[in-house]
């Protein structure tokens, strides 16, 4: 463009738009800037979260093999005289390492989870057998709580036994983890109530607790792997709330759902919805990775 020939009404206008050009490019600039430093807070507070996380899982191992060595040397020491005691030391022993297994699945479906190494390995499920045998792994935490676990069952099938198509060690977990919230969270001599329910091609799971139920500020968080809930009874109770965020991970590869209802001080109820895999079985499981005979078609 050739300025000379440029009238000086003409010269303000385009030192007018170049101007409006430029503040809107320190607009976009500013803008930018306040987007990087919002972006830079919540990596902040990620890595913040993560590294809680880990503490938190870090005293999940640790606490239950300091109890473990500590009742191991008590053992050693036991006179033969005082050898009764020993029973339980020896129960104490089994129920740490107990946890010490369940929490140790958990953190490694976490991992799994996170790198995408997860997919569903699928057998026939007897359901009735994996659920007890859920129930019967958690019957000491359950009895030290003066708590009744109830197995209620509903067959909308039509068959005498029930079976399902799907991943037997991630509804195993799945069932577990949403045992033994209710059995943390319940008050002491009371009960919680189990139902499973099998239609044509969908298997309903709901356990419901009698306990101190989920606070409203904390309903949005529940899932959430890296936060944890700030009910106070959360400082007194095991766990570090990685369990429904696995399930939740669990039950998006199944497509599958899960809900809950809760009123505090009252109780919560959780319930799983997971429809019937159209994929192939490997055979027939009873429990977690049990699978008792391959067979072609079922």
């Amino acid at each position: 463009m050739d300025y000379n020939k440029v009238s000086k009404e003409e010269l303000i206008k385009l030192l007018s738009d170049k101007d409006a050009e430029v503040s809107a490019y320190e607009a976009e600039i500013k803008k930018l800037e306040h987007d990087l430093v919002k972006v830079n807070k919540k990596l902040q507070e990620a890595d913040s979260l993560k590294s809680h996380f880990v503490s938190n899982i870090s005293n999940e191992i640790v606490n239950p093999f300091t109890s473990v060595l500590a009742l191991a040397d008590n053992i050693l020491k036991v006179d033969k005289e005082s050898w009764k005691s020993v029973i339980s030391m020896v129960a104490l022993i089994h129920s740490e390492v107990f946890h010490l297994d369940f929490q140790l699945k958990n953190i490694f479906a976490a991992a799994k989870l996170e790198a995408g190494e997860i997919t569903p390995e699928i057998s026939t499920i007897e359901i009735d057998s994996l659920i007890k045998n859920v129930i019967e792994s958690f019957k000491y935490d359950a009895r030290h709580k003066g708590l009744q676990v109830i197995y209620q069952t509903e067959n909308k099938a039509g068959v005498e036994k029930v079976f399902f198509k799907s991943d037997s060690e991630k509804i195993t977990l799945i069932i577990s983890n949403l045992l033994s919230n209710a059995i943390k969270f319940s008050f002491n001599n009371n009960k919680i109530i189990l139902r499973a329910v099998k239609s044509i091609d969908k298997l309903m799971i709901e356990v419901q607790d009698f306990g101190v139920g989920i606070s409203h500020e904390n309903e949005n968080i529940i899932f959430d792997r890296f936060k944890r809930a700030d009910s106070g009874i959360n400082s007194i109770n095991r766990g570090h709330g990685l369990g429904l965020s696995v399930n939740k991970a669990m039950l998006d590869i199944l497509d599958g759902t899960i809900s809950f209802t809760s009123k505090l001080n009252e109780g919560a109820t959780f319930i799983v919805n997971i429809p019937e895999s159209k994929g192939d079985s490997t055979g027939i499981s009873r429990d977690a990775g049990e699978i008792f005979f391959k067979e072609e078609k079922f």
